[in-house]
């Protein structure tokens, strides 16, 4: 079985976003970039299937490979995906932000050329958050589709997936190939050795344009204003309920 992992280059979790003086959007410059966590856990999943880790059989996955699209800089990313396990990777090159629908169309065309049975991906990015790539890859392929993975088994040519819901848990049987997106609770991510880091030098990575796919990737949204959160005001501490509820009241809170 072929997986898919698709990963983006996001700014690094531990790093505070700050927003453009002009508020077009958000301040790159000098800022720490790693792989988004949720594409994280999916590649760690992949590696695991194709391992036999955990509740999966040895040799589930024969091959992984792994795709991104942006700058060139998102090498980096593809190369930690390699080095915790993936095979090969593909950079589709671009310099602009796309959005969900364009990066969903190219996807559809890497799919559509590498032939995978299953698609593995983040059920979002932690800097636009749109949590929208997985659903639309699923719909322009008509492929199956399972969200908010916390579990996945693969047997007999399906995937089941244990996904949260409001409510509980909710178990879903995809015929694949299918497309399934990951969260927090499936996995945690290992840490690339220094060998493995050192063979993934020399894996490869096929770099393509966004022209090589015939894509129509042109914007259908304009942003219009980026703005920093609200600073929080300073709390204050009470001595006991009766002046809790003198504040709040005050406060008009009561």
């Amino acid at each position: 079985m072929k997986v898919l992992v698709p990963v983006k280059r996001v700014i690094d979790y531990n790093v505070k976003a700050r927003v453009k003086a002009d508020q077009t959007g958000v301040d790159l410059a000098n800022v720490k970039m790693s792989m988004n966590p949720f594409d994280e856990i999916a590649v760690e999943e992949a590696v695991r299937l194709k391992e036999g880790k955990e509740h999966h059989a040895a040799g589930t996955a024969a091959e992984i490979v792994v795709v991104s699209i942006g700058v060139t800089q998102a090498q980096e990313t593809i190369r930690t995906a390699l080095a915790m396990g993936a095979d090969r990777g593909i950079l589709i090159q671009s310099d602009a932000d796309l959005e969900p629908l364009a990066v969903a169309k190219l996807l559809k065309a890497v799919v559509e050329e590498e032939k995978p049975d299953l698609v593995l991906m983040g059920k979002q990015s932690i800097d636009g958050d749109n949590n929208a790539v997985g659903q639309m890859l699923a719909a322009l392929l008509d492929w199956p589709q399972a969200t908010f993975a916390s579990k996945i088994e693969i047997a007999g040519g399906k995937a089941t997936v244990t996904r949260e819901v409001d409510g509980g848990l909710q178990t879903l049987a995809a015929t694949l190939p299918a497309v399934v997106t990951v969260d927090l609770r499936l996995n945690t991510p290992r840490y690339a050795s220094l060998p493995n880091i050192m063979k993934a030098k020399k894996k490869e990575i096929a770099v393509k344009a966004v022209a090589d796919y015939g894509v129509d990737v042109a914007d259908r949204l304009k942003v219009v204003k980026v703005t920093a959160p609200a600073t929080r005001s300073a709390g204050i501490k009470v001595a006991d309920a009766a002046e809790l509820v003198s504040k709040l009241k005050t406060a008009g809170a009561l």
